[in-house]
Order: structure tokens, then sequence, then C-alpha cells
């Protein structure tokens, strides 16, 4: 009896024995299989783009310059003649009689310092300050108006900023992209500002969505003028530009050869360097955003975004000294 007593316990010590086994036995193979499943991929090379995904990629890109051409050979031969006729020179013909060129002045500028208050683009001043004041006079009317027009949203944003940040919430990545701006030092709120007014992100937005952030009003001011003097030159350009085809069509003036080869040769610059500068301002954003990426979801992951911890007085005193000054 005693025997058969310290049996069951042999077998229970036995079965207890091979089951710690067997489980261990387990884990070990369970934690071998990543690590060899790791291993697999890292030995198998990448799989290189194939022949065909390139083949259908140039077909496409193809495709859309063909479609591009047309399009611009269509605006060339219908779109510009109308333009010319029922919008440029009625309006060039109306600002010769209806007002003085002080008056007009005063008319751009005001247009420029309110169109971004209601979200309305600004190009058609500029374009305008361009056609009638050229260069020197044009280009101080625009900075004056466009400084004007950016100081207002932010001022203004500062009562809402509360309503803008909810806004913001709808859009995490516009929020996200707009977040770049503020953070950093003074040199970097400034350059990341430069970048935006450069790049085709709406500036008319920035001005109300900045408020959300860290930016402080100095850099903002400084970046903005700094970013507006390049688009300010291409659209006194394209201004003068078009009023010179306005006056080879409609007027008495005949261009020579030369002339013909600096508008052409002027205006493929103009192009590039408009094109330069979007691309360096989109990769620029880009990098500083990817940057911040990992500090956006953390942040988010507690709640929402660092901006909604920062303080909303201190904006304010800015707007405060600022009209006390």
């Amino acid at each position: 009896m005693p025997s058969s007593a310290k049996d069951p316990e042999k077998q229970g010590t036995n079965s207890g024995h091979l089951s710690r086994v067997n489980s261990e036995y387990v884990r070990l193979v369970t934690s071998n299989e990543p690590a060899a499943a790791a291993v697999g991929t890292h030995i198998l090379p990448p799989q290189p783009p194939t022949g065909s995904k390139t083949f259908i990629w140039w077909i496409k890109a193809f495709i859309f310059c063909i479609f591009t051409v047309i399009l611009l050979l269509i605006f060339l031969k219908w779109g510009v003649p109308f333009l010319f006729e029922k919008v440029l020179f009625p309006i060039m013909q109306w600002e010769a009689t209806a007002f003085g060129r002080p008056v007009l002045a005063v008319v751009l500028v005001t247009s420029l310092a309110l169109f971004p208050v209601f979200l309305i683009p600004s190009g058609p001043s500029m374009w305008l300050a361009g056609m009638i004041f050229g260069y020197g006079l044009g280009f101080l009317i625009i900075m004056v108006g466009t400084t004007i027009g950016m100081v207002l949203p932010y001022l203004i944003g500062l009562l809402f900023r509360e309503r803008i940040h909810h806004w913001l919430k709808k859009w995490p990545q516009t929020a996200a992209v707009v977040r770049v701006a503020g953070e950093g030092s003074w040199f970097h709120q400034f350059r990341v500002v430069a970048l935006f007014r450069v790049s085709p992100f709406p500036y008319t937005i920035f001005n109300y969505a900045i408020v959300v952030t860290r930016m402080r009003f100095w850099p903002y001011l400084f970046g903005s003028i700094a970013g507006m003097i390049p688009e300010a030159f291409i659209y006194i350009y394209s201004g003068k530009l078009i009023r010179t085809f306005a006056d080879v069509k409609y007027g008495n003036h005949h261009l020579t050869a030369v002339e013909i080869i600096y508008n052409i040769v002027s205006l493929i610059i103009a192009i590039v360097t408009t094109v330069a500068f979007t691309v360096y301002a989109k990769r620029a954003l880009k990098l500083g955003n990817e940057e911040t990426e990992g500090e956006e979801e953390s942040a988010s992951s507690q709640g929402g975004y660092e901006m909604e911890k920062l303080p909303v007085e201190r904006p304010k005193q800015v707007g405060v000294l600022l009209f006390s000054s």
C-alpha cells in the first residue's frame, strides 16, 4: 500500500515535470520563430520594381503632359483673347480715366490689406500694381498692402483662437503642417514662415491658423515679409508682361526682335524661378514635418496636439503692445 501510494505521487511529479518541460519547449520555440522569420526576411533581398510598372508610369506621365499641352493651347487660343477683351483691357481703360495715380495706389493698398481678412486672393490687385506702377512704386504698394494684410488676420485670429483651434482639430494634417511653424527658435520660425509664403499652402488660411501655435509675432512678421518679396516681383513682372501684350494687341506698340527675345527669356526665367522656389519650400516643409511627426504622435496619444496646452494670454499681450506702440 505505501508503494501504491507513492506511485501516484511519482506520476504526478513526473507529469508536472513533463508539463514544465513542454511549456519551456513551447516558450523557446515561440520565441525563436520570430527571430527565424526576421533572419529569413533579412536574408531575402527586396523585390525590385518590375519593368511593367515603370512603363505604365511613363505612359501616364506622357498622357498627362499631352493633356496639359492641349489645355494650354486651348487657353492661349481662346482664353487669353477673352481675358484681354472682356477683363484686362476694360480695367486698364477704367483705371486710366476713373482715378488718378495717388487714389489708385490707395485703392490697391486697401484691397491688398483687406482681401486676406475675408479669405479673398490678392493676386489681381498685385497684377494691377505691376501693370500700372511697375517695379518701383508697384513693389512698395504690394509690400505695404500685403504686410497689413498679414498682420490684420493674425490679430483678428487671436480673438477667435479657440474656435480656430477646434476647426483645426477637424483637419489633423493641416494642423500638423501649421504646427511645424511654431516650433524651434526665432530663426527657425522666421525660416518656416518664409517657406510657407513661397509654398502653395493657402496663405489666407495660414494667417489665421498660425495663432494656435507657439509662433511669436516678430518672426511671423519678418518671415512673411521675406517670403513675399519673390512673389511680389513675380506678380509685378507678370503684370507688366500682360500690359505689354495688351498694348501690342490693342495699342499702337510693336515689339522689336530684341524685345521679343527679352520677354521670352524673362518669362522662362520667371517660370523656372517660381517652380524652384515652390519645390524647395515643399521639400523643406515636408522635412520639418517628418522631424516633428514623432512628437505629434506622442502628443496626440496623450489627448491632442501640444498647442492645446499653450497659454492664450501671451499672444494677446503681443497684439496689445503692437497697438500701443
